[in-house]
């Protein structure tokens, strides 16, 4: 009976203690806000709730997730990219001439990595070496960006592009789209790059205290930089998808993904005072603002009222984490 009891005292020690750490998670609460919400619309209108909606859900959510995942490197080091809606449509539509007029989609798709990650790499210098105001550069790179899609497509739309650059978008594996499958890996290997590497190290450092991992020998304007040429990668990932789903390249594609790309890092627990985030928290925010985006639509609520709860779950993420860090500044200093 003893020995019974010896054995058993450790498993319910161990599972309080477990259920605490889950609970106390920066994590749970956003899960718990994406259980309810989907509670809600489950009940609210029957089709929400099903095999097909759900996965057109991640779907939809791949442009914006794969561009999420940049932004949540960058956001980390205290940066910030509004650019990346324009650098997704800049990068797509060069693509599409590039693989309309040569008749290859493989180039087209070289093309559209090389212009997205050379759109990364200007915002990157530019706040890395010259020290410009991440906010300032990348407003101004968004201006030039878009402007050069509508002066390049001459504000006209190319269509009839070559499979090899659509597949991506449109194809599908065991009827699951082919972009929710590269959005969940992509999403699972920058956790691992974010969490187990001493890349992702260095970025959590640079984000916390840019002067403190200056002085322990970590170099702040690659690191910066790499995160830069990182969300400028993955804006060049998203612009491909987003060429697949639509058959074509629009000058005004991506309007309003910043938004959306920035709403669902924050909302995933990232600060945007630097130094604190996760993948993970990103992957929920990304599915939190499309079941949302998704059950207002299904429930035929104006598209008016899903850029508003986009904008209102930014204030009320960046309100808490503002008093959150100010509540830490207080126990700190007692």
């Amino acid at each position: 009976m003893a020995d019974t009891l010896t054995q058993e005292r450790p498993d319910a020690a161990r599972s309080p203690h477990w259920l605490s750490r889950l609970v106390g998670s920066s994590l749970a609460p956003i899960v718990v806000a994406l259980v309810l919400v989907s509670i809600a619309l489950a009940f609210l209108t029957p089709s929400f709730l099903t095999a097909s909606n759900l996965t057109n859900i991640v779907t939809q959510s791949a442009v914006v997730g794969i561009a999420a995942i940049g932004a949540t490197f960058v956001i980390i080091t205290s940066g910030i990219d509004l650019s990346v809606g324009s650098n997704i449509a800049l990068a797509g539509m060069i693509g599409a001439i590039v693989a309309q007029a040569s008749g290859s989609g493989f180039l087209g798709v070289a093309a559209v990595v090389l212009v997205s990650v050379l759109v990364g790499a200007a915002n990157g210098a530019s706040v890395a070496w010259l020290g410009l105001a991440p906010f300032i550069v990348t407003l101004a790179v968004m201006g030039m960006a878009r402007g050069l899609t509508l002066q390049i497509s001459q504000g006209q739309s190319v269509y009839g592009l070559p499979p090899s650059l659509s597949w991506l978008g449109a194809s599908a594996i065991l009827d699951i789209k082919t972009s929710a499958l590269v959005t969940v890996l992509l999403f699972i290997l920058a956790h691992l790059v974010l969490s187990q590497t001493t890349f992702g190290h260095r970025v959590f450092a640079v984000g916390g205290n840019a002067e403190a991992a200056r002085l322990a020998g970590i170099d702040v304007r690659r690191v910066v930089f790499a995160c830069y040429v990182i969300a400028g990668l993955t804006a060049g990932i998203a612009a491909i998808i987003l060429l697949g789903r639509l058959d074509s390249a629009t000058p005004n594609a991506a309007t309003g993904t910043e938004l959306q790309v920035i709403a669902a890092v924050v909302i995933g627990g990232t600060s945007l005072f630097g130094g604190k985030g996760s993948m993970m928290g990103t992957f929920v925010g990304v599915l939190l603002i499309g079941v949302i985006n998704n059950g207002l639509t299904l429930l035929n609520v104006s598209s008016f009222w899903v850029q508003f709860v986009q904008g209102a779950l930014i204030f009320l993420a960046v309100l808490l984490d503002s008093v959150n860090s100010r509540r830490k500044r207080r126990t700190a200093g007692r």
